[in-house]
């Protein structure tokens, strides 16, 4: 333009395209979040995760990878995710875990996650033996033990058959009680939008209607994964690795959470586990469901970090706790 000053040309030239790379990113990140919003969220987490200190790690297991996070220095803490679970299930709780004077290792389970899904059964025994294999993998003799849902299962289990190798574990809202299913399995494996409002109305007594884009990506997810889900529920619901009558061989500290309000594995199955386990201490929730440990994480946290880093003996018992 005649008269005009170089300079100012060039500063408006970079500021157009300043703002038009600021809008295309704008554009791309939305289009991301709203074709793959599973995708995004998880990878956000990875990345907080690594801020908070957390790596992200494999170990070879025999034939199979399975994936880790790891974080923080002291007692080793392993946690243990349920069924169509990961990892990063535990992500709210493992800095702070971390920071209370554990190493804390969370897996995921073979199948799941970032491990390996070779073509095997799945069943409970199995997942415990690779919880084995992976303590052996890490030089770790005696660990405390985390398990929510299935994983709680798996935590049981491993302490069982290898009470030894475990100081203290702690559940929430287990499986491994046989107990009549007031849900449909099929819930694990959603095929609909409206299935995926069910299934999270089994796992929450509050549930949010999930928008449209999100359940589609999540039932994409869970189409990955789906015949993973069905041989371990296939497993499960064959009933050869069920605790009830086996808890009576467990004599260390144990403390079993629960949702009070959880429909996916009702509280009277942690009230049967707290019977044959007198010596665990039964903390139940009320207004939580079975993702207590997440929603309802600022009152059932202090629980877990007090019971972990309590001096023996600890009393057995019950308590409620109001949300």
């Amino acid at each position: 333009m005649p008269g005009s000053n170089p300079c100012e040309r060039s500063k408006k030239s970079w500021l157009r395209r300043t703002l038009f790379a600021i809008l295309l990113l704008v554009l791309v990140s939305g289009l991301a979040v709203y074709l793959r919003p599973l995708w995004v969220w998880q990878h956000a987490t990875r990345a907080w995760l690594r801020l908070e200190g957390a790596r992200s790690e494999y170990v070879r297991l025999g034939p199979y990878r399975i994936h880790y996070l790891v974080a923080g220095e002291g007692k080793p803490l392993v946690l243990v995710h349920g069924l169509g679970g990961r990892a990063e299930n535990w992500a709210l709780l493992i800095p702070p875990l971390a920071n209370s004077g554990h190493r804390v290792y969370a897996i995921d389970l073979l199948g799941y996650g970032r491990s390996d899904r070779p073509n095997v059964d799945y069943s409970i025994a199995l997942q415990a033996q690779i919880l084995d294999q992976f303590l052996g993998s890490q030089h770790i003799e005696r660990s405390d033990l985390g398990g929510w849902s299935m994983g709680g299962w798996i935590a049981l289990k491993f302490t069982i058959d290898h009470p030894e190798r475990v100081r203290r574990v702690f559940v929430t809202d287990s499986a491994g009680m046989n107990f009549r299913l007031s849900w449909d399995p099929a819930l694990f494996n959603p095929k609909t939008p409206q299935q995926v409002d069910q299934f999270i109305a089994i796992l929450t007594p509050h549930p949010r209607h999930i928008p449209h884009f999100v359940a589609r990506d999540l039932i994409r997810e869970f189409r990955e994964q789906d015949w993973v889900i069905g041989r371990s529920m296939t497993s499960m619901r064959a009933g050869a690795d069920l605790l009830d009558g086996k808890l009576t061989r467990i004599s260390l500290p144990v403390l079993i959470v629960w949702g009070k309000q959880d429909a996916t594995t009702p509280l009277a199955c942690g009230e049967e586990m707290h019977r044959e386990m007198p010596q665990s201490i039964l903390a139940v929730f009320d207004g939580c469901g079975h993702l207590a440990p997440v929603l309802c994480r600022s009152a059932v946290l202090p629980e877990i970090i007090r019971f972990l880093a309590a001096d023996l003996p600890l009393a057995g018992g019950a308590q409620e706790f109001s949300r």
